[in-house]
């Protein structure tokens, strides 16, 4: 590993590929084409994903996993760079976005014409209820009229969702849109359509915004949902014509457990893996698609999510259960039981006491026997000499116990059996909690073919 070196800010770290370029984290305006379709706020870069496969050697006669795909970045880059790729995400929004994002075969202007069709379906029925589309430019939004017949959710969706995640009129024009995309479906343009609904719903139509963690912004008593609708839809099919010359690059998207990749995955079949999991940050990363889940109808109800949330890594203390067995992979883990135990000492000295304090340290645990557990299902899938990237990130937002997530995850591939070739500062972020510049990191990993 290389150590002691120091970052463009001035504060200690790793070398690497990223360390002292300020704009590691920004997406450029030439990588956009499919990328931007739906994309996480805190997604990391695709030129991240390219300056690994270039280290690495990947070629398109090999494959490339992405075994916490989340949105497509890893496999989307791959399809542009001619590389297969297989992609595996537990969230069902995600991991339908993955899809979508890396299909590239539907007939542009048909997609377009189709959308059309669909928009003035839309706009004539938003008439007929008496609204425009368009909310009025002069003067505050005012809404619709006290009394106004607007289509909602049912209570059990509405109590899935963040309170006033999206106000009344625009999840009205929302479910307009929705329903006469399903009744004029075509199913070559369906899951595109879809697609660019969740991403309307949630730029234009929703309250919401994103930072580190979702939360709410200006309420919108009004906003327009069928035109940034079909702008974006065209936006894919002017992406799909520039992108035509990747369209039959395979790329593979599972819905599943990254801990349980064995059970979805033939043997030897990964040359490389560029990630980012999740990291033990108290995010709910459920919460981030909540209203497009519930939207799109991947999430119904609470045991829909209950089972959704039993599929992922745990990374905050909401989606622990008493039946979790993880954290059992790292019992006496030298520095898992420090932090763990360095969080419960301050919890009882601050007499906290709610349910989810009291599950802090055991989710420590939990996250990285989840790691541990997902690290060992890969190994039967890899090919020897595999090369590995894990995009992950110091936290100290919990009672200000620093967790150093990269040289934690070394440590334990190292106990698996993976090489560990280094840690790569990626980028640096300001701790407002603990006044320290926190890490990014990209660990690297070979498996040498035991």
């Amino acid at each position: 590993m290389v150590r002691g070196q120091t970052t463009e800010c001035g504060c200690p770290g790793r070398g690497g590929l990223h360390a002292r370029r300020p704009e590691a984290n920004r997406m450029l305006p030439t990588d956009e084409a499919a990328h931007q379709w739906y994309r996480f706020v805190l997604s990391f870069p695709p030129h991240l994903v390219r300056d690994y496969i270039a280290r690495f050697g990947i070629g398109p006669g090999q494959t490339v996993l992405d075994p916490f795909c989340g949105t497509g970045t890893t496999l989307v880059e791959c399809k542009k760079l001619g590389v297969p790729s297989i992609g595996i995400e537990a969230n069902p929004t995600a991991c339908f976005a993955s899809r979508v994002k890396t299909n590239w075969g539907v007939c542009p202007d048909g997609l377009s014409r189709h959308a059309q069709a669909v928009a003035s379906a839309a706009r004539r029925v938003l008439n007929d209820d008496g609204f425009d589309d368009e909310p009025p430019i002069l003067g505050p939004a005012v809404g619709a009229p006290e009394g106004a017949n607007l289509r909602a959710l049912d209570p059990e969706q509405s109590r899935l969702l963040l309170a006033d995640s999206i106000s009344p009129l625009p999840l009205h024009k929302t479910l307009v849109l929705s329903r006469c995309i399903d009744e004029l479906a075509e199913p070559r343009f369906l899951p595109h359509e879809r697609l660019a609904l969740a991403r309307a719903a949630v730029a234009s139509a929703s309250n919401l915004r994103f930072g580190p963690e979702v939360g709410l912004g200006r309420r919108k008593a009004d906003a327009a949902v069928v035109g940034p609708w079909l702008a974006d839809v065209r936006q894919m099919a002017r992406d799909i014509v520039a992108l035509a010359g990747a369209s039959s690059v395979p790329v593979a998207v599972y819905q599943a457990d990254a801990r349980e990749i064995d059970q979805v995955l033939a043997a030897g079949s990964v040359d490389a893996v560029i990630t980012s999991p999740p990291y033990p940050n108290e995010k709910d990363y459920t919460r981030t698609t909540r209203l497009e889940s519930v939207l799109l109808g991947f999430i119904a109800d609470k045991a829909g999510l209950r089972a959704l949330k039993q599929h992922l890594v745990r990374s905050n203390t909401r989606s622990v259960y008493s039946a979790d067995t993880d954290d059992a992979l790292v019992d006496g883990h030298p520095e898992v039981e420090r932090i763990a135990a360095e969080i419960e000492s301050r919890r009882i000295a601050l007499g906290k006491t709610s349910g989810f304090e009291r599950q802090y340290a055991r989710l420590t645990r939990l996250y990285f026997g989840g790691m541990k557990r997902h690290l060992e299902s890969l190994v039967p899938c890899l090919r020897p000499g595999a090369k590995l990237a894990y995009v992950v990130g110091d936290q100290a937002s919990y009672l200000r116990v620093m967790i150093r997530t990269g040289e934690i995850l070394a440590d334990i591939a190292r106990s698996v059996g993976y090489s560990v070739g280094g840690i790569d500062l990626f980028r640096t972020r300001f701790s407002t909690a603990t006044g320290e510049h926190l890490r990014e990191e990209v660990v690297l990993l070979e498996w040498p073919g035991q």
